[in-house]
């Protein structure tokens, strides 16, 4: 058995992961995203290895027969930067992080945005690498001159428990990696005007490196000196893999604290003249690439409008039971993480918004109008993505039928979601037998799930829904205004 680790963004999970897929004990804490100043949103490294460690520990001592390694997923993006130690130099920053909103608006206007998107196929957004590297070397050099690795958090915690500073491709990808080659591309990093801090890049890890867990680790985590770290892929493509993606074509939603929406493919085709967003992520799988269009916000939506209403999210399958289709004449767009929106368009201006609100609007038809928007984005992305297959769903979200029934409506197509939940760290698992040599039965994996089935008549009308809902962004993007300097 494998112990596979999820640290998201708000939650970290463990799983004790037999070879047929199935989770025999999985045990969660939550973490902290500290917001010290507006549009500031960061995280405490010491905190977060913490948390793995009591997650680590609790499933470790249930094992009943040897684990064979400690598979490391989490999220991806943002800016982890730490010493020759592993400790970290300054808070790490989000993902949701909004102050490189300014760097990415002078690149929009300058065309570094789209010079970078043309050499990797990167849309970055505020929350990214490139961008918070640019603004840190504006603002605070000397947190670059102490540090020694500008990495994430996979290989945060990696180096925390093996000494080992590397990163996975998938997490490099995002902006400055050739992705076919696995190398980075110096013409992308002297466009953002960080060449100087290549030094900072760990080189990408070789498919199929295992890393071996130092004394004082194993000791903190309960499990063996030397035990076998597999690190990445991050946690969109670990999600991809362990839902079941196998086809070129299938896709992956992933309804979480983002909206992580990825199509498997077979090469890495860059538009240059198309809009510069998403990325595309190399993968442990020869000559399989993931299009990736991951929305700022996906559940996060549905948690802002169950706490304006005053709802709760137990209420929502009796909340969307209320509400028809169209919810009562009210729609919506899911724009409301502070950085704006980074796929299918990058635009750190992009707010959400209600329209048709009436005396008569309830709670329940706000509620489903957000979760429609939601499902909306969802559709727009996968389809930017290349989506042709099937679609597997996972994440928080999944987990209610009322809202998987509006995306399999939304998308026309059924919905697969996986029985088992911590689908992140099935897919790291997944990767870890691959490297010890022991490669999983995937057909195995992917059959464990249910369909969510499209209903004929709400498929006519949300596509109908769906050309309204691609039309008021087009309408209300010329009036979103700039986002003040803090």
């Amino acid at each position: 058995m494998i112990i596979g680790v999820d640290v998201g963004t708000s939650v970290t999970k463990a799983s004790l992961l037999g070879r047929d897929g199935s989770a025999l004990l999985t045990r969660g804490v939550r973490s902290t995203l500290h917001r010290p100043a507006p549009g500031l949103v960061e995280q405490d490294l010491d905190e977060v290895v913490d948390s793995v460690v009591q997650v680590v520990r609790q499933v470790a001592a249930a094992a009943t027969e040897p684990v064979q390694a400690l598979a490391i997923t989490g999220q991806g993006d943002g800016l982890w930067l730490r010493d020759e130690h592993g400790r970290s130099v300054g808070r790490a920053i989000s993902w949701l992080d909004a102050r490189a909103a300014g760097v990415l608006r002078d690149w929009e206007t300058s065309g570094v945005q789209r010079k970078v998107h043309a050499l990797t196929g990167s849309g970055m957004f505020p929350g990214s690498a490139g961008p918070l590297l640019a603004h840190l070397a504006e603002h605070e050099p000397e947190r670059l001159e102490r540090a020694a690795v500008a990495g994430y958090c996979v290989d945060a915690i990696v180096q925390r428990f093996t000494g080992e500073i590397t990163v996975d491709a998938s997490d490099a990808s995002m902006p400055f990696l050739d992705v076919p080659e696995r190398e980075y591309s110096t013409e992308a990093l002297e466009a953002c005007g960080i060449a100087e801090h290549r030094r900072l890049l760990a080189d990408t890890t070789p498919v199929g490196k295992l890393f071996a867990l130092s004394d004082e680790a194993a000791a903190e985590l309960g499990l063996p000196s030397g035990l076998p770290v597999s690190a990445g892929p991050f946690d969109l493509p670990a999600c991809a893999f362990g839902s079941g993606v196998s086809d070129v074509g299938d896709g992956s939603l992933v309804i979480g604290t983002t909206l992580g929406c990825q199509v498997l493919r077979d090469e890495v085709v860059i538009d240059a003249l198309g809009e510069p967003a998403g990325m595309w992520l190399a993968t442990p799988i020869p000559q399989r690439y993931l299009r990736v269009m991951p929305a700022m916000v996906g559940t996060a939506n549905l948690d802002w409008v169950l706490a304006t209403t005053g709802s709760s999210v137990e209420q929502l399958e009796t909340l969307l039971a209320q509400s028809r289709p169209g919810a009562g004449g009210v729609s919506a767009l899911s724009f409301l993480s502070s950085s704006g929106e980074r796929a299918p368009f990058v635009d750190s201006r992009a707010r959400g918004q209600f329209t048709g609100l009436s005396l008569e609007t309830t709670p329940a038809d706000m509620v489903r109008a957000m979760c429609e928007a939601v499902a909306y984005a969802a559709r727009h992305n996968l389809e930017s993505a290349g989506l042709s297959g099937e679609v597997a769903a996972c994440g928080g979200g999944a987990r209610s039928q009322a809202w998987s029934q509006i995306f399999a409506d939304v998308l026309g197509r059924p919905l697969n979601v996986p029985h088992e939940e911590g689908v992140g760290a099935r897919g790291a698992a997944m990767t870890a037998w691959d490297a010890l040599g022991e490669p999983v039965d995937r057909e195995q994996w992917a059959a464990d799930r249910h369909v969510v089935h499209p209903d004929p008549e709400a498929v006519e009308f949300y596509d109908r829904g769906y050309h309204d809902y691609l039309t008021a962004i087009e309408r209300a993007r010329p009036h979103w205004a700039p986002v003040e300097e803090g």
